[in-house]
């Protein structure tokens, strides 16, 4: 048998990773109905069912499983090489994929990336912003951002930002129509801005630090939502009790068009973390994206 061109069997390995067609043809750059063409005529030139399809999701099969097994490692080891080969190069070249969460993508990224592009230029960055927790290697990425205690010890973490705090704000009118809690308990009587991850649908209590006892607070009030944005809205309209990242309420506390409550139970946290699987050498426009950051 004629050996099977190295192409089709990456697409193979990319679908049979991500379980989706339309992931794993964005992934590869083609259309569904492409990848799916060629996953069709490289089980017909095998003579082997390698995946299993139904009209929401596609799998290996066990013959499909027992590729994949022998395959990843020699498509990881042609990976490596090219990533060695690129080294020569004096400008890093090549697509970076990260994944991370909209909190990041609004600050952090939002701030240097375009930076890191103007001195970059060969290099592109592809960024999935997803809430929930992501296993990068499954999913094709090369690396993630989160903040430290989300992120799996068995990855390679490099700092990238400082320490965070999470503060309790609301509008001097606010506080002085309602009170100032003087406990995190107290907040069951405020009006809170509440958060519920959309990947888990789970409604987040806030999470409280002090004199090393941990306090996990369930509120509720006016408004649930996902976004920071319309919640620091509502929250500057008078409207009810934040809990925001201290960065994105630094100017307001500074001007006094909010006003900070329970600071002693704001104890600060890991903050952002880039984190990626270990390997023996990390491709050059990853290398490049750590440096930068970390700088």
């Amino acid at each position: 048998m004629s050996r099977q061109p190295l192409n089709d069997l990456a697409a193979f390995a990319a679908l049979a990773r991500r379980r989706s067609f339309t992931a794993a043809a964005a992934d590869l750059g083609v259309s569904p109905s492409a990848l799916s063409h060629a996953m069709r005529a490289l089980e017909e030139r095998l003579g082997v069912r390698l995946l299993a399809r139904s009209t929401r999701s596609v799998a290996p099969t066990e013959a499909g499983s027992a590729l994949l097994e022998r395959l990843g490692p020699a498509l990881e080891q042609i990976d490596e090489g090219l990533t060695t080969l690129s080294a020569w190069r004096d400008e890093p070249a090549g697509v970076v994929r990260l994944t991370t969460f909209h909190w990041i993508a609004s600050t952090l990224l939002a701030e240097r990336l375009p930076a890191f592009l103007a001195r970059h230029p060969e290099i592109t960055v592809e960024v999935n912003v997803d809430d929930g927790l992501t296993d990068i290697v499954a999913s094709g990425f090369d690396a993630g951002i989160r903040l430290g205690e989300t992120v799996e010890k068995d990855m390679i973490a490099v700092r990238i930002g400082p320490p965070l705090r999470t503060v309790v704000v609301a509008t001097p009118g606010y506080w002085l129509a309602h009170g100032r809690p003087g406990h995190p308990r107290d907040l069951q009587r405020h009006r809170c801005i509440g958060y519920r991850n959309i990947t888990s649908g789970t409604l987040m209590p806030w999470d409280f630090e002090k004199d090393g006892k941990v306090l996990r607070q369930p509120v509720t009030g006016p408004l649930v939502c996902n976004s920071s944005d319309l919640a620091l809205a509502v929250v500057r309209a008078g409207q009810g009790v934040g809990w925001a990242m201290e960065p994105d309420v630094a100017a307001d506390l500074e001007a006094g068009r909010l006003e900070q409550v329970l600071d002693d139970w704001a104890q600060p946290f890991p903050g952002a973390f880039l984190y990626h699987p270990s390997r023996r050498q990390v491709p050059p426009p990853l290398r490049a994206l750590i440096d930068f950051l970390r700088a």
